[in-house]
């Protein structure tokens, strides 16, 4: 099993984020997590900035976000292993608490709810769709709205927008059968 931040395979995360994992007691099935939709989240903004160069959008606060989003769990440990809702605002309390700013830790309630948030940004919605992607999942609903706001910022029409968002998608959700296999070696957390 090992230790999941030592895999050579995956891209390290931001560097302030293992630091932060440890002061949350983050267990080794959390920090695998993190470290997929991670990755997954920078091979989705690198071949994002290259098929919309004039799209704007802050690739750090998203790697950020996907590194960070689900870090609630290590206090709700039961939503590891099924679903649930409490790590959502408990992740954005515990950031805040560990002097993280709120326009970052916000991604700890937003990958959830962001059909629900007010104002949600392209930052958000990349985070959740990298947390969708990594399992293969994908979702009409959330990539509509990306299309939708990939258009207003690139400027080109949604149509080609969808075209390219699906590719790129399509492209990664193709190795999450190996992903969720890494993931599963670090079994499930206790409740």
């Amino acid at each position: 099993m090992g230790d999941p931040l030592s895999n050579p395979d995956l891209r390290p995360l931001p560097s302030s984020v293992p630091s932060l994992l440890r002061q949350a007691s983050a267990s080794p099935r959390l920090i695998a997590h993190l470290l997929l939709v991670h990755d997954v989240a920078s091979r989705l903004v690198e071949e994002l900035s290259q098929a919309f160069p004039t799209a704007t959008f802050d690739t750090e606060t998203v790697l950020f976000g996907a590194a960070t989003h689900d870090i609630g769990k290590a206090l709700d440990t039961i939503e590891l292993v099924q679903p649930g809702k409490g790590h959502e605002r408990h992740g954005v309390e515990l950031l805040l608490r560990m002097g993280i700013a709120e326009s970052r830790a916000r991604f700890a309630y937003t990958h959830g709810n962001w059909a629900a948030t007010e104002n949600v940004t392209l930052e958000d919605l990349l985070v959740a769709l990298a947390d969708n992607c990594w399992k293969g999942k994908r979702v009409d609903e959330l990539e509509a709205k990306t299309v939708n706001l990939l258009s207003r910022v690139s400027g080109k029409p949604e149509w080609e927008c969808y075209s390219e968002l699906d590719g790129i998608l399509t492209s990664l959700a193709a190795d999450a059968d190996a992903r969720l296999a890494w993931q599963r070696e670090f079994g499930a957390d206790p409740p």
